[in-house]
Formats: structure tokens, sequence, C-alpha cells
């Protein structure tokens, strides 16, 4: 894992299951987003999105922490290991930050409790795969508006959340944990949020089922299919039948997503 120092903007590897105290950001990529090779850039703060980056290490310097994570830039991508071992510990990173920090790049917060409902409600961020364990994962979410006004917490916005989500208030605020819940319910919080990269709809809820898997970007349903195949080394709960990809889905690649409760058959 590396974290990044929020004055030097410097990169530090960090081992072991004992890291500093750090905040971590979730998001929805945007223009320009700053990666791993950018930092090495010394045009940085020309960037489009340098904004958010600074945005993001200022937010975390008044919350008293010197280093943040943010997957833009933290991840070196062009490591085929890296990525995968990245993948399958995100879930652990979020949920041992300090805090999490969600930017609701689509939310202008004008201090109205009707309008920000509204706003939060059609925010592209509850639409997308890798959000769900994003928001379930730590104990502390703040959302932040597009200029970084806070708008509230997990907690705060409880009723509002689960309303969006369909997650119950008790799960969302930690009173019960997510693998409380059936292996159906679980899949069904994610039926109607979407990705770019269809292996993505298998690699963002490995976390939420505690598996891990290799990534392989290119191998298209048969992510899923894997997914299935290790959640049920791991389980009796008969329920994951109702919950699969067909082998001929033709789905927009912009715009993946698992199936409604819809039976199929299993690639065992």
């Amino acid at each position: 894992m590396r974290l990044l120092h929020v004055d030097s903007l410097e990169l530090t590897e960090v081992f072991g299951d004992s890291p500093p105290p750090y905040t971590i950001l979730s998001h929805t990529w945007g223009l320009d987003e700053i990666t791993f090779h950018d930092l090495q850039n010394d045009r940085l703060a020309t960037r489009v999105g340098f904004i958010k980056l600074r945005a993001l290490c200022d937010q975390t310097k008044r919350d008293g922490f010197e280093y943040t994570w943010i997957d833009t830039c933290c991840i070196d991508k062009r490591s085929s290991a890296e990525l995968s071992e990245s993948l399958n510990s995100m879930y652990q990173w979020y949920s041992k930050a300090e805090v999490c920090y969600v930017h609701l790049s689509d939310v202008r917060y004008t201090g109205d409790e009707t309008d920000i409902t509204r706003g939060i409600h059609h925010s592209r961020w509850f639409t997308r795969s890798w959000t769900l364990q994003e928001l379930l994962a730590p104990s502390l979410v703040v959302f932040f508006d597009t200029s970084w006004n806070r708008i509230g917490t997990k907690k705060s916005l409880l009723s509002t959340i689960s309303a969006i989500t369909e997650i119950p208030q008790s799960c969302l605020s930690g009173e019960r944990s997510p693998a409380d819940f059936s292996i159906a319910t679980r899949f069904s919080w994610a039926s109607r949020r979407t990705c770019t990269r269809q292996e993505d709809m298998a690699y963002s809820l490995m976390g939420l089922f505690n598996v891990n898997m290799t990534v392989h970007y290119g191998e298209r349903n048969r992510a899923f299919f894997r997914l299935q195949e290790e959640i049920i080394k791991h389980t009796d709960d008969q329920s994951i039948l109702a919950w699969a990809v067909s082998e001929d889905d033709t789905d927009c690649p912009s715009h993946y997503h698992l199936p409604r409760n819809q039976p199929t058959r299993l690639c065992l």
C-alpha cells in the first residue's frame, strides 16, 4: 500500500497491518485525473485533476492527518501484479481508514435540506460498482459537494442513503455487518450499479464477500463466474443461485451491470 503525504505529495510505501493513520477518498473519476506517474511531473499544479488532489490533502490536514490514499495515483496500474493485489486489498484499506471522504462532483450544496436530498439521490456516485464497498467498509464516511463543502456523514444522512441504496440502516450504521445478510441480499445492493469494465462488476464485490481472486482484464463474464465459484467454496448459502450473468451478455461497455434477481445456469 502506498500513502500520499499531504504536504510533500510524495508516496510512502507501507507494509504490514499497522499503517500510520490515513484518510481515504471515494469518488468518481473525472477529466485529467492525476495518476501514479503524473506525480513525478513538475507541472502537476497546472492539471485539472490537481484541484481534487489538493482539496483532498487540505481536508486531510484540517482533520489532523498527514497521509491520505486515492486510487488515481496511489496504485501503479501499469503493474498487473500490483493492480491485482490492490483490488483484492481495497475493502480492507477502506475499512482501516480513519475517515473516508466522499466527493460528489455532481452535487452542489446550497444549505437547503430538500435540495441536497434531491441532489444526492441523483448523484452518479450512488450508481457505480466500486463505490458500494467504499460506502460499507469505512466506519466514518463524510460527504462533500463539488466544491468540497461538507454535506454530512453516513450517520447523519442514514435514512436518505438507505432509501437510495436499499441497504438497511442497521448495516449502514454498523449495527450489523454486511456478512449478516444473505448472499442474494448483498448481490441485490449491487444490482443497479454499473461499471466501465465488465470485469469490475465482479472485482468490485470481492471484499463484500470476503474472497480473493486474481485479476484478468479481458476475461469479461468469466470474472463473475469465478466470483461465484469462490463464494461457493466458503458458504452453503444457496441464495447465490439467484444471481448470475448470461454467457451472451451484450450490454454496452459503458454500462455493465448485474441482472436483477435473474436465475441462470452457473458456470461451474
